[in-house]
């Protein structure tokens, strides 16, 4: 990983796009148009290398159509947590199978914002090239950053895979007919497995191999655990300060 964790203010990419879709029609076709942007042919940050790894994930609060998102930032070789950011924005996109990143994105990019590092590399809870339309969250917040980013799934979306082994670190592919879009990985031995996929400037091989390494002790990375504890907090502290 290149070193590139100083505090570097608010970032090119920190701001939303000024056209963000607003309905399923202006979603899908962002999707269409810019899911050729996704670069899946070499792997920006190596694993293994030094740098920082920034964990993303949201949390919903219905009754008050609220969304928080948290970036937290370990260190990519002994997974230390080097800094942490929340944000909390409104709900602005329906529920909508395969267009969930029109909800998240928005306030995902404020945590990031916050965070006052740029990451090396950014492990999304969800999807990147596993998707219908190759354009998960991980891939599509990669491409309008430029950053580095993997999707680590706790479930499959809509693919067909065989088990994989029961050691550490086996694996079996997603198929959508007979493209591989990511793999089932053991990340603990007879654990069930997570679903890694590209996000951008990533190969699946590299992106198996990061979510192993982020994974030494539990089934989901360290990132992931980090950023779900940290927007829960976020909302639980909003939900205390107005009764």
């Amino acid at each position: 990983m290149s070193s590139s964790s100083e505090p570097t203010g608010q970032p090119a990419w920190a701001a939303v796009p000024a056209d963000w879709p607003r309905t399923e029609a202006e979603a899908t076709a962002v999707q269409e148009q810019l899911r050729g942007a996704v670069d899946a042919s070499r792997a920006a940050t190596l694993p293994g290398a030094p740098g920082l790894v920034v964990g993303v994930d949201v949390a919903y609060d219905d009754e008050r159509d609220l969304v928080a998102a948290a970036a937290v930032a370990l260190d990519a070789r002994g997974l230390a947590r080097v800094a942490e950011a929340t944000a909390v924005g409104r709900v602005s996109f329906p529920y909508v199978p395969g267009l969930l990143a029109f909800r998240e994105i928005p306030t995902v990019l404020a945590a990031l914002e916050r965070l006052g590092h740029t990451p090396d590399l950014v492990v999304c809870d969800g999807y990147g090239l596993a998707h219908p339309r190759r354009f998960g969250l991980a891939s599509h917040l990669g491409v309008i950053t430029g950053l580095p980013t993997i999707g680590v799934a706790k479930s499959p979306f809509v693919f067909r895979h065989d088990p994989p082994g029961q050691r550490r670190g086996d694996a079996s592919p997603l198929w959508d007919g007979t493209q591989e879009v990511g793999r089932a990985l053991r990340t603990q031995p007879g654990v069930k497995p997570v679903f890694v996929s590209v996000g951008h400037r990533m190969t699946l091989d590299a992106a198996c191999a990061h979510a192993l390494r982020l994974s030494p002790r539990y089934r989901l990375p360290e990132t992931t655990r980090a950023a779900d504890a940290a927007c829960r907090r976020a909302l639980a502290a909003l939900a205390r300060e107005h009764g």
